[in-house]
């Protein structure tokens, strides 16, 4: 699975700063063909390379417009996110973390298999550590990105038998204005990327890209849930 990234054609969500900025400069780094940087916001780059692409991955307009002009693709990374501070008084909050975090993924990941598929390409998910153990200052975060998790096991089931390779992505807590207010060491989202892009090419399902989630990882591989969760998928015929 070496060399995966090479000659490829990528779209990142939530592509102008943090862990999604760092994953653009680090797909074109690998060898990228193509890399469509989906923001809300204009953004500008000077490698040509990079494309460009307003995506507000909420707007269902946006996500088929993006669709449409990306054509092919080989790999999407599912980035964009949001995350607020609440104690689940309020469930409009975590509305809005579940329209991002969870149905924003979803629906720009169906709008992009058919591509997928034919490219037999690959979804990578940025979820957290906390979709196992939740943080309960931002609860409704932890509750989406817990769902999220979940989707893209079940999707990695769906997609088995389609040649499509789906990795979860279980940060810690990483150097971006998202984790500004903690006071805990912090990776560096170049490091975060350089490792996500390691995990997928060497097709490992769940990822954990910096030294707090690192030392989650064989745990997670060796346990009750892991195992029951591979025994789930088979469910799902070939």
């Amino acid at each position: 699975m070496k060399n995966k990234i090479t000659g490829k054609v990528l779209l990142i969500t939530g592509a102008n700063r943090g862990i999604g900025q760092a994953l653009v400069e680090e797909a074109l780094r690998r060898g990228a063909k193509r890399v469509y940087a989906g923001t809300r916001v204009p953004m500008s780059h000077p490698d040509q390379r990079v494309v460009p692409l307003i995506l507000d991955i909420t707007r269902p307009d946006q996500i088929r417009l993006a669709a449409e002009k990306a054509g092919q693709l080989d790999i999407l990374i599912n980035n964009a996110g949001v995350a607020f501070y609440d104690d689940l008084a309020d469930s409009s909050i975590l509305e809005r973390h579940l329209a991002v975090n969870l149905y924003g993924t979803q629906n720009i990941t169906n709008a992009f298999l058919p591509a997928l598929k034919t490219s037999h390409g690959t979804v990578v998910n940025i979820l957290s550590i906390l979709a196992l153990a939740p943080l309960p200052p931002i609860a409704s975060y932890c509750i989406s990105k817990a769902a999220a998790f979940s989707m893209t096991q079940s999707l990695r089931a769906f997609l088995k038998g389609r040649n499509v390779s789906v990795h979860a992505v279980l940060t810690g807590p990483v150097d971006t204005e998202m984790s500004r207010g903690l006071t805990i060491p912090k990776a560096s989202p170049e490091s975060v990327a350089h490792n996500i892009f390691e995990g997928v090419e060497n097709n490992r399902e769940e990822i954990f890209p910096d030294p707090m989630s690192a030392s989650m990882e064989q745990n997670w591989y060796d346990s009750a849930a892991k195992t029951m969760q591979r025994q789930n998928a088979l469910s799902i015929p070939e």
